[in-house]
C-alpha cells in the first residue's frame, strides 16, 4: 500500500513541529547542564589535577558564570545531537530510495560514536601527555614563575582538543562518502597513499599544541583510519 504524498504545506508543518521538539529538548538538557556543570568541571580537570597538585584560579567576578553557561551549552549539544540527527533522519528518509537509506543511516550513527572515540582518546591517551609537557615546561623555566592555569583558559584549551580529536576521527566518513558518491575513487586513494600519510601529519602538526608528543598521538590514529577507510570503499 503506498503511503499519501504530503503537500508543500504538511511538509512545512512537520518541519515545524520537529524544529520546536529539538528546541524544547535542547533547553530541557540547558538546565539539566546548569545544574551538572560542577561535575563536568571535576571531570574535565581531572586529567591535570593528577599530575599536577595545586589550584585552578579565576580571574574574573563573572568567571563562574560564564563558566558555568558554557558548560551547560556543551552538556545541552552533546544530549540533543542525537535527537535532532533522529528528528532530520524522520524527516528526510521517507524521500529517500532504500539503497539511499541503507548508506545514510549507518553514517549517521558512526559520526557521532567517531566524535566520541576520538573525544575519549584525547581525554585519556593524550591530555596526560600534553599538560605533562606544559607544567615541566613552565616549572622549568629560567625565570621564577608561579603555575596558576586560569579555569577559562583551561577549560578553552581542553575542550579545543577534544572538538579537535573527535573531527578528526570523521575521516572515515568523509572519505567513505567521497566514495560512494564518485568523488573519490578507491585505485586513487592507494595510489596517493604516501603523500596522503604526509598531508595527514602535517594536519595533525597544525591542530594540535608544539610538541610532538601529541602531534603523533593524533597522526597515528587518523593514518589507522585512513587505511581502515579504504577498506570500505567501493573498488573501481
Amino acid at each position: 500500500m503506498k503511503s499519501k504524498r504530503m503537500t508543500l504545506m504538511e511538509h512545512f508543518s512537520e518541519l515545524r513541529r520537529r524544529f520546536l521538539w529539538c528546541i524544547c529538548i535542547f533547553l530541557l538538557a540547558f538546565v539539566f547542564g546548569w545544574y551538572v556543570a560542577p561535575n563536568v568541571l571535576d571531570f574535565l580537570s581531572a586529567p591535570l589535577l593528577k599530575i599536577w597538585d595545586g589550584d585552578l584560579l579565576y580571574t574574573g567576578i563573572t568567571d563562574g558564570l560564564m563558566i558555568n553557561l558554557s558548560l551547560a551549552g556543551t552538556v545541552a549539544i552533546l544530549i540533543s545531537l542525537p535527537i535532532v540527527l533522529w528528528h532530520i533522519w524522520a524527516f528526510v528518509s521517507p524521500g529517500l530510495k532504500t539503497n539511499e537509506k541503507n548508506f545514510i543511516w549507518p553514517m549517521m550513527i558512526a559520526s557521532p560514536m567517531l566524535f566520541l572515540i576520538g573525544a575519549a582518546f584525547a581525554f585519556y591517551v593524550l591530555f596526560p601527555f600534553v599538560f605533562g609537557f606544559f607544567i615541566e615546561l613552565n616549572q622549568n623555566s629560567p625565570v621564577p614563575t608561579v603555575f596558576l592555569p586560569v579555569v577559562r583558559d583551561y577549560l578553552t584549551f581542553a575542550i579545543r582538543l577534544l572538538k579537535v580529536f573527535g573531527v578528526a576521527f570523521q575521516l572515515p566518513i568523509v572519505m567513505i562518502l567521497l566514495n560512494r558518491i564518485g568523488v573519490l575513487s578507491r585505485s586513487k586513494v592507494v595510489a596517493m597513499r604516501r603523500y596522503a600519510i604526509v598531508f595527514l601529519v602535517v594536519v595533525a602538526a597544525v591542530l594540535t599544541p608544539p610538541d610532538v608528543v601529541s602531534q603523533i598521538l593524533l597522526a597515528v590514529p587518523m593514518w589507522a583510519l585512513f587505511e581502515i577507510s579504504i577498506l570500505f570503499m567501493r573498488r573501481d
